[in-house]
């Protein structure tokens, strides 16, 4: 279908149903290509059907929302049902993120990809233990090899990291200033030297 082409309000509410069908069933991010062959219709109109039927969920007193990641969509509960819910189910485990989580999982971010190796450079201390928690957490994963020897695993961040952060994309992310990187490496220098005084 043409992405001008003109739909009927029936024709709308089909699609939305259909959508949302497929977004509720699937659980995970859908990309909108596939979500486009479906129905059969374009990626422009398709997006500007789910905008459609993001708005009515927004402005409708509703439990769920649909939010966007990149060029894939998600329906999920809205943030003021959470106390609901752990009523009827185990809380989730906490998941605290430290300083030196942050400072990783920042590098990572505005970074990425980026081997362990480097992570460290910027940071000055070895990272294994918090890329480990933040691959347990599901904020980043491997990417892929570095084509250099030993090929090393590159690291980036996940859906999760932007749904927790409440961003599109990474693309998003505010300015960091070269700055805020060498504090890291400072603070990751004291933290060093702190635990040597220990």
């Amino acid at each position: 279908m043409e992405s001008n082409e003109v739909l009927t309000d029936m024709e709308i509410e089909k699609y939305e149903a259909i959508i949302e069908a497929i977004l509720f069933t699937m659980g995970d991010s859908v990309e909108v290509d596939k979500i486009a062959n479906a129905i059969e219709h374009d990626v422009e109109t398709t997006k500007k059907i789910i905008h459609n039927l993001m708005d009515k969920y927004e402005n409708e007193n509703r439990g769920v929302k649909i939010i966007e990641l990149e060029d894939s969509f998600q329906m999920c509960t809205k943030n003021e049902m959470y106390e609901y819910l752990i009523k009827v189910a185990k809380q989730p485990k906490h998941q605290v993120l430290t300083e030196v989580l942050l400072e990783t999982l920042s590098i990572i971010a505005y970074k990425q990809p980026i081997t362990r190796i480097e992570i460290e450079k910027i940071r000055g201390v070895k990272c294994d233990h918090a890329i480990s928690k933040l691959i347990e957490y599901n904020l980043i994963t491997d990417v892929g090899r570095m084509d250099a020897p030993g090929r090393p695993l590159l690291f980036g961040t996940t859906e999760d990291f932007l749904r927790k952060f409440g961003v599109k994309s990474v693309d998003e992310l505010p300015e960091i200033a070269d700055e805020l990187v060498e504090d890291f490496k400072h603070e990751a220098e004291e933290e060093v030297q702190l635990t040597l005084d220990i």
